[in-house]
């Protein structure tokens, strides 16, 4: 590693501390975890004694290549995102994800105040985030911190997760097209249900686990 990749990780390992010290405040399990191994070696611990895990359409989570992992475990996996599925058969497995034993998801944005915040065109996976599931783990990557406030947080959400998740999933958005948020009225806009979890579900374990790398969008 050279000095200005040691330097770059230092200043972001601060960042992901006071993300983590703040979280702490607002009642959340929260860890930092330095690698995305360690995320993920995490998460196959805690689910040790779930049988079934749900996955929230997050591209940090596929970063960490966690599916094989529980798969390997006999986990029963419940995952909407699979090719070749049915309308019917994905809203099928999206609602039992919302009773499953352990539900993985990313954050689109986390304040260094502590507070996440999601966008979702269904709804899925943020209502899954805070209420249904016995645990929950969100891994946010150290690219997801904003210094500033929930509408900075969910500016950052429009102009820099939504435009490539948009063209991902193949959505006639302007957003898919430019790169840019025109706040459309498009029949495939992305952002239509805006969360705001700032503090732990009262009925949730919520675990947030805040990693030192970039993940997702």
């Amino acid at each position: 590693m050279g000095r200005t990749e040691e330097l770059v990780n230092w200043t972001y390992e601060q960042k992901c501390l006071k993300a983590v010290e703040s979280l702490g405040k607002n009642d959340f399990t929260a860890l930092y975890l330095a690698t995305q191994q360690e995320a993920c070696d995490y998460i196959v611990a805690e689910a040790a004694d779930a049988q079934s895990v749900g996955f929230g359409g997050s591209m940090s989570i596929v970063g960490l290549e966690v599916e094989s992992a529980l798969k390997e475990q006999g986990k029963v996996i419940l995952n909407h995102g699979i090719p070749a599925l049915t309308r019917e058969m994905r809203m099928e497995i999206m609602r039992r994800q919302l009773t499953c034993d352990l539900f993985l998801s990313g954050c689109n944005a986390l304040t260094l105040n502590g507070e996440m915040v999601n966008i979702d065109a269904t709804g899925n996976r943020a209502a899954a985030m805070f209420f249904g599931p016995r645990k929950v783990i969100v891994v946010v990557g150290r690219n997801k911190l904003v210094e500033g406030s929930v509408q900075d947080a969910i500016d950052r959400v429009k102009n820099w997760a939504t435009p490539p998740n948009a063209k991902r999933l193949n959505f006639n958005t302007p957003c898919a097209h430019t790169g840019f948020c025109s706040d459309c009225s498009s029949p495939d806009r992305l952002c239509r249900v805006t969360t705001i979890i700032d503090r732990k579900p009262r009925m949730t374990d919520l675990r947030v686990l805040v990693v030192n790398a970039d993940l997702g969008f």
